[in-house]
This record gives structure tokens, C-alpha cells and sequence, in this order.
């Protein structure tokens, strides 16, 4: 079977900093109609079980811990026995959400996982969060972005665990180096490709995003 790329968006809240905010978030499914994995499992672990019927989730793949991104993840993995992955370097706000609970595995750069014949590679992207990551997948054309990089701009850094410099530096040196017809699938809202947001750069650093 050849791989495909599915898009649920979820809804509920994230929370950091004392504050809490309604938010939609996109939750990608790649595979086949045999097996899958799941990028950011986002606030309802009924409807991405529903959306995965019955195939094999091979793993749950965290670009960031913040709460709203990983708030289902441990319930889908007392339903299908899929591990969670997070770069370790996102513990501390893990902990936040899910004390009790750690990951089942680490994302490190660098590392491949495979799903019905593709390749995702890990690429870490600190800035948004210090273990933040985003999963190329060339042969899907694609790259998962998470809250690193949108339609228009960078993740916002201006609560705890995040660093303007160091999201910029993320984007310029792993994600603009990608082929520029790659699709960038994001977090939150509309996709965009890598060739869109590269001229917009200096916008950024100028703006303090």
C-alpha cells in the first residue's frame, strides 16, 4: 500500500504560564490501510482512534510537549499500545501535563521512523520548545512542523521554555535547507510550503516575532 497523509483538527485548551487559551490544533496521520503513525495527539483520543480504525499505530510522535499537543497521547497509548516519542528535552513541560507519565521513547535528530514504506526523519528545531522537532518525510513531499513553523512565520516565543534567536536559527538552518516545494503541515492552521515562507526571513528578525 502506498503511504498517505491524513488531517484531523481537534479542539480544547492549551495552558502555560497561568494562562489558558481555546485553541484548534491539526493532528496528522501517515500511513496505509495496514499501520500508521500519529504526529501530535491533541485533545481527543476518541476521534484519532475513530480516524485510525483498525490499523496498527506504530507510534505517537510528539513535536512538543506543550500540553495541547500531547493532552490525548496517554490515553491513545493505553488504547492501541503504540509508545509515545518526545525529544528528551522536552521533559520538564511534559511533566507539566503529564506527571505521572513519562514517554516511552526518545526523538532524537537524526533518527528515521518508518510507516507503510516512508521515511520520517527527526530533525530537532529548538526555539518554541527546547526539545521541539519537526518530521521530514521526502517521499511524501512533506515536511511536520508543528508549532516551529507557520503559514507566515515562526511559532510564538514569548512564554517560558522558548527563545526567538534560537527558533530563527531553527528555521533558517533545517527547514528552509528543505527542497522549496516542500509542504510545510503545521500545528495549528493552513499548510504552506518551504519556497513561501524562505523570502520572509528578515521580516521576521525585524518584526521580534
Amino acid at each position: 500500500m502506498t503511504a498517505r497523509i491524513e488531517h484531523l483538527v481537534t479542539s480544547g485548551t492549551f495552558s502555560l504560564d497561568g494562562g489558558t487559551w481555546d485553541v484548534d490544533n491539526n493532528v496528522w496521520i501517515v500511513g496505509d490501510d495496514s499501520e500508521a503513525v500519529v504526529i501530535d495527539a491533541a485533545h481527543d483520543a476518541d476521534a484519532i482512534a475513530e480516524a485510525l480504525g483498525g490499523r496498527t499505530l506504530l507510534a505517537i510522535v510528539c513535536t512538543h510537549a506543550h500540553n495541547d499537543h500531547i493532552d490525548a497521547a496517554p490515553a491513545l497509548a493505553a488504547r492501541t499500545g503504540a509508545p509515545i516519542l518526545l525529544h528528551p528535552d522536552d521533559l520538564p513541560l511534559w511533566k507539566q501535563t503529564h506527571p505521572d507519565r513519562l514517554p516511552d521513547g526518545e526523538l532524537s535528530d537524526g533518527r528515521r521512523l518508518a510507516v507503510a514504506g516512508v521515511e520520517l526523519t527527526v530533525l530537532h528545531t529548538p526555539g518554541h520548545a527546547p526539545g521541539a522537532v519537526c518530521l521530514h518525510a521526502p517521499a511524501l513531499g512533506t515536511v511536520f512542523t508543528g508549532d516551529t513553523l507557520f503559514q507566515g512565520g515562526p511559532g510564538a516565543t514569548g512564554r517560558s521554555f522558548s527563545h526567538f534567536p534560537t527558533i530563527v536559527e531553527s528555521i533558517r538552518s533545517r527547514l528552509l535547507a528543505l527542497p522549496a516545494e516542500t509542504v510545510v503541515r503545521t500545528g495549528h492552521g493552513d499548510s504552506t510550503t518551504v519556497g513561501a515562507e524562505a523570502p520572509h526571513v528578515q521580516e521576521w528578525i525585524d518584526r521580534g516575532h
